[in-house]
């Protein structure tokens, strides 16, 4: 396995010294080195993986040396466009290393929703004709493919991707920076505000761990959950599918059961929202301010007031709240200016160590929503 401390000291000797992206569970502990060690104008956390490409493009015109682009490949499709129609050699020839991290490879078990992406994630990179390879987990064969890297993208000016599998970093002594934006764990929180709306809305959860604390409470209680629509993977996108179905649910209550990360991810969404204006559409944001599933990494909500930006956006109503109590009283006020609303609602980052995931698959899952919706 490489160490994370000798992959950033080796790309600083091949004048690599800059890093932006988006947190990915494979590269946790390359990530909780790049935190804690370098400092914040060398680390740039991006709302989403285009975003990082767009900084990294800026910082070689400025400063001629490439940056690193870190990423999940299951956000893959956010860069694509950005290193095709930017940074590929076709058009202004930009060096960077982009290093993805592969769920779902072939071979190894993964989730649902990355098993496609991985199988196809090596015809994906051939397909935009840039060079690639995959990060070797023994260290001097990843130096030397460090070298190759650094070498083959500045003298051809063009990104050059790295494909890091499951175990490839090791470990670090380092933790991520703790932070305690609220006292109510998401947990409680969820199941306090499951309980405020009632069991006839329909509910679009977030990728991640809130959509598994979903399931998990309503096998708990009994109930089927065939409402809830659990959007397993693409991340920043449950806003929007929440959104196509309030705009054919006149009379039925839509709530989007959002995270920090995945608002920022997508932001632009809001003004849409708030133009098509779905009067059963509220939009409860689960504010921990890190990405809680892939190591707790901090997004850039602390610099939002997201009341005041879904005001903005054109939000009929927005509040705020860290107490579980507030919740009915809180959704009550929402059902009264009615939709578009929005709730920020402030947690505890965290989760329970023995939380399950869904025993439904997708396409389960999908069907049993639909004739839930069709069916009353």
């Amino acid at each position: 396995m490489i160490e994370p401390a000798r992959f950033v000291d080796e790309l600083a000797a091949l004048g690599v010294t800059f890093y932006t992206g988006v947190p990915d569970s494979l590269l946790k502990h390359l990530g909780t080195h790049l935190m804690t060690t370098l400092p914040a104008d060398q680390h740039v956390i991006a709302a989403n993986e285009g975003a990082a490409v767009g900084i990294a493009i800026g910082h070689y015109l400025r400063t001629g040396a490439p940056a690193v682009v870190y990423l999940q490949n299951s956000g893959f499709g956010n860069l694509v466009n950005p290193l095709l129609s930017l940074a590929d050699p076709d058009v202004y020839g930009i060096p960077m290393l982009v290093v993805i991290g592969w769920r779902g490879q072939p071979g190894v078990p993964d989730e649902p929703q990355h098993r496609k992406q991985g199988r196809v994630m090596t015809p994906l990179l051939e397909a935009m004709e840039l060079p690639w390879a995959v990060l070797p987990a023994e260290p001097e064969a990843a130096s030397a493919c460090l070298a190759e890297a650094v070498a083959t993208a500045t003298d051809r000016a063009c990104p050059y991707l790295l494909l890091v599998e499951k175990g490839t970093f090791a470990a670090t002594a380092a933790t991520a920076p703790v932070t305690t934006p609220g006292t109510a764990t998401r947990e409680a929180a969820l199941v306090a505000l499951t309980e405020a709306v009632g069991d006839e809305a329909v509910i679009v959860a977030t990728t991640g761990m809130l959509s598994r604390e979903l399931f998990e409470h309503r096998v708990r209680t009994g109930r089927g959950g065939e409402r809830d629509f659990l959007t397993v993977g693409g991340m920043g996108h449950a806003s929007a599918i929440a959104l196509g179905v309030a705009m054919r649910e006149p009379h039925r209550e839509v709530w989007c059961f959002d995270g920090d990360g995945a608002l920022l991810m997508h932001l632009g969404g809001l003004p849409v929202i708030a133009q098509q204006a779905p009067a059963t559409f509220y939009h409860v944001v689960f504010n921990n301010g890190v990405h809680d599933s892939v190591g707790g990494q901090p997004t850039a909500i602390s610099a939002v007031d997201v009341p005041a930006l879904a005001r903005a956006a054109g939000y009929r109503f927005a509040a705020t709240t860290d107490d579980p109590a507030r919740l009915p009283a809180l959704v009550a006020q929402l059902r009264q200016h009615g939709g578009p609303s929005l709730l920020e609602l402030v947690v505890r980052p965290g989760h329970r160590a023995d939380l399950g995931r869904p025993t439904r698959t997708p396409a389960e899952s999908k069907r049993a929503f639909m004739a839930a919706l069709a069916g009353s």
